[in-house]
């Protein structure tokens, strides 16, 4: 047995809608762990929906498995039975390795794929812009040809740009996805090859 402090994560699998029950026991688990002899501290942490953690820490790995071993934690098992359901376990010796194990980072983060050229934007906008357009200058603008060029232009930007924004724009950059990102299509390809 070591003399350094061990932190133990318990991963727990709550049944849906009494992660309140959980949330109980667990607090209520930890202040009877404190009773021990090296209890140094814990806590009940959520990660996901249904996914949950007891986290304790003890002086000695010794003092951490009496606790585990004991009838008293034994019986705080039982009484969790009916709403959750141990996953997995998780002990990390030494004061700092445990911080260092919880936010373990892949060494170089993948760089974001890079913004498309700068014409094939322009193809995208102006097929988006140029139908719209066209109608509103066929179709509409003869019926509004009295009314003053400020209002009658204004008509026209406020159409245009709602039809752009929320019907054109979308469903263009969906169709064109492969061509205006072709480095992250070929990175999904190749991801669901190896998968």
């Amino acid at each position: 047995m070591t003399s350094n402090p061990v932190t133990v994560t318990v991963a727990y699998h709550v049944v849906p809608g009494h992660e309140g029950d959980f949330h109980s026991w667990g607090w209520a688990m930890l202040a009877a762990s404190a009773q021990q002899h090296g209890f140094l501290g814990g806590g009940v942490l959520v990660d996901g929906e249904a996914e949950w953690h007891v986290v304790y820490r003890f002086a000695s790995e010794g003092t951490a498995l009496a606790w585990e071993n004991s009838t008293v934690r034994a019986q705080w098992d039982l009484r969790a039975a009916g709403f959750a359901r141990q996953t997995g376990r998780r002990s990390v010796r030494g004061p700092k390795v445990w911080f260092e194990a919880q936010s373990e980072r892949p060494a170089t983060p993948p760089a974001p794929p890079a913004p498309p050229s700068k014409w094939k934007l322009w193809f995208i906008n102006m097929s988006a812009v140029f139908p719209p357009v066209l109608l509103f200058n066929v179709i509409v603008l003869p019926y509004l040809g009295d009314l003053n060029p400020f209002i009658r232009t204004l008509l026209l930007c406020l159409c245009v740009t709602a039809l752009v924004t929320w019907i054109l724009m979308p469903r263009l950059q969906r169709f064109f996805k492969k061509w205006l990102y072709p480095p992250l299509q070929a990175l999904r390809g190749r991801h669901k090859r190896t998968a």
